[in-house]
C-alpha cells in the first residue's frame, strides 16, 4: 500500500502567492492597454478634426479670393460656417490690401487669411479663451 506523501508546511501557500501575483501583474497590464488605447483614440479624433479644420480653413481661402477675384472686392473680416462635414466648425476670413511702395494701386498685393476654429468665441476664430480639451483651429494663408 502506497502512503501519500504530504508536503512540508512551509510551501503549501506558495501557489496562491504565485496565483496573486500573476492576477495583480496582468491587471496592471491591462490597465496600461486600456490606457494606451483611450490616448490612441483621443489622438485619432483630434486627427480627424484637425484635418477638416485644415479643410474649413481652405474653404476659407477660396472664398476669399472669389469675393477679390469675381466680385473685385476684398472684405475686411467676414466668418461663415460650411456646410456638409465642416459644419462643426466655423471659418473667419480676413482680407488685407498691402500696397507696394512705388507701384500703383495695378501691383498692390492681397493677402486673404482664413482661420477655422471648432469653437468660436462669439461667433469668430481664434478663440484664445478657450478651455475645450478638443479645441482645433487651422490657419491658412494666401498672398497675391
Amino acid at each position: 500500500m502506497k502512503t501519500l506523501r504530504t508536503l512540508p508546511r512551509r510551501a503549501a501557500g506558495f501557489s496562491i502567492v504565485t496565483a496573486v501575483f500573476l492576477v495583480v501583474v496582468l491587471s496592471a497590464l491591462a490597465v496600461a492597454a486600456m490606457s494606451l488605447s483611450r490616448s490612441q483614440q483621443s489622438s485619432s479624433a483630434l486627427d480627424l478634426l484637425g484635418a477638416r479644420a485644415y479643410e474649413a480653413a481652405r474653404a476659407g481661402v477660396e472664398y476669399g479670393l472669389y469675393q477679390q477675384q469675381i466680385n473685385g472686392s476684398c472684405v475686411a473680416s467676414r466668418s461663415f460656417v460650411p456646410g456638409g462635414t465642416l459644419s462643426a466648425f466655423t471659418v473667419t476670413v480676413q482680407c488685407a490690401v498691402v500696397p507696394t511702395p512705388g507701384m500703383g494701386a495695378s501691383m498692390n498685393r492681397i493677402t486673404v487669411t482664413a482661420v477655422a476654429c471648432n469653437v468660436p468665441a462669439a461667433g469668430v476664430c481664434p478663440n484664445a479663451v478657450t478651455t475645450s480639451a478638443d479645441y482645433v483651429q487651422r490657419t491658412v494663408t494666401v498672398q497675391f
